[in-house]
């Protein structure tokens, strides 16, 4: 448990888990949880204490089938009585409830973007820097067996030297101008849209592989874009603007020459999760997508193309946990691998990334494609 700036954890019980949100994010990780003691049997015993919310009916009917034992309407009354404090509420809550459970001694981990705007994003940063509490945001895609087996091919040199690196995050669940106003649509609460919310996974996941052999971004020019500037609300007549955009572009220049292309979308019309990365050396190429989160396409060495490879190997990362070779994986399994990692960390006293500082890397990076939109140049990252 922990108490004041100390944090502690008893070996001998169960860590309390206290959880802010309880839809999209609050299901993945209660599943993650739930699953955890079936395929990690090393993972640490979990207990699931707290689930918090504000609509009251609608917090105890998740919570019974969601596994808790109480619920609160105050995160205020939890962050210092759980171990670890998951915060998987809408962007605009992450830094105030994940800044209070650090200065509690509290663990974290926090969902993604970091905050809505750089400035809050710094205040996380530095609030876990200040705690000796593990401080983690949830970029679940670093967990999938094929990334992670990516990353072992250009750490371990199979690409030579890295010349180009592209991305895209294309969905389409916001095509339809009648879909409905939410929360992602307000700049106030979100930060920013498919920049933020999709954008941010390749920005992270790019950083993870590249970043070591590149030295990370160090220029870039963006452009946002919205197409529909006003959405029904749900339940009257209501229209609310849209402030935030709906897809964006950016070309990045690394430390070391190499060159980047990224952009996403929420109304790419047929794309319903379509996270796909490519990264291309002076020896070798990798290509991932995420609707075919198992495999691999390679072209290293003296192959004359792409060899598909199918990552699911006892050999591979995390693999071995679950099914004989060839039985695949699905994404709710890279948030068991998360939890996995994270609930680690905080119970031996270790370390999990990425941390509250890369985090905050990504949000400079972000901060950098709005910049870039409203000068209309290229800046420094």
């Amino acid at each position: 448990m922990s108490h004041g700036d100390e944090t502690t954890i008893d070996a001998d019980e169960p860590l309390d888990v206290g959880m802010l949100g309880y839809r999209f994010m609050g299901k993945a990780h209660s599943n993650a949880l739930a699953r955890l003691p079936m395929f990690f049997p090393d993972a640490p015993e979990v207990r699931r204490h707290t689930l918090i919310g504000r609509d009251e009916d609608a917090l105890a009917e998740a919570a019974d089938r969601f596994g808790f034992e109480r619920t609160s309407t105050d995160w205020r009354e939890v962050v210092d009585e759980v171990d670890a404090f998951y915060n998987l509420g809408p962007n605009h809550l992450h830094v105030e409830p994940s800044k209070a459970a650090l200065e509690a001694g509290t663990h974290v981990l926090c969902e993604k973007p970091l905050a809505p705007t750089l400035e809050g994003a710094g205040e996380l940063r530095d609030a876990a820097a200040a705690s000796d509490a593990v401080a983690g945001c949830a970029f679940n895609y670093r967990f999938v067996p094929a990334i992670r087996y990516a990353k072992r091919l250009i750490d371990d040199g199979s690409l030579g030297e890295i010349r180009h690196v592209s991305g895209r995050y294309y969905q389409d669940w916001l095509s339809d101008p009648e879909a409905p106003w939410a929360w992602r649509m307000d700049e106030e609460l979100a930060g920013s849209g498919a920049l933020g919310d999709v954008g941010a996974h390749t920005l992270d996941l790019i950083g993870f592989l590249v970043n070591d052999h590149t030295g990370g971004i160090e220029r870039l020019s963006g452009h946002l874009t919205t197409f529909t500037e006003e959405r029904p609300v749900p339940g009257g007549d209501e229209r609310r603007p849209v402030t935030v955009d709906d897809a964006y572009s950016a070309q990045a220049e690394f430390e070391n020459g190499a060159m980047g292309t990224f952009e996403a979308s929420r109304v790419a019309e047929g794309h319903k999760n379509d996270h796909s990365i490519g990264i291309h050396g002076t020896d070798g190429s990798i290509r991932f997508s995420l609707e075919r989160m198992n495999e691999l396409e390679v072209m290293a060495g003296d192959a004359r193309g792409y060899e598909t490879v199918l990552v699911t190997d006892e050999s591979d990362p995390y693999v071995e946990a679950w099914w004989p070779p060839g039985h695949v994986l699905g994404w709710e399994h890279t948030f068991v691998h998360e939890n996995y990692e994270f609930l680690t960390a905080v119970a031996e006293g270790g370390e999990f990334s990425p941390s509250f500082g890369e985090a905050y890397e990504v949000q400079r990076l972000l901060d950098a494609v709005q910049r870039s939109d409203e000068s209309g140049e290229w800046v420094e990252v």
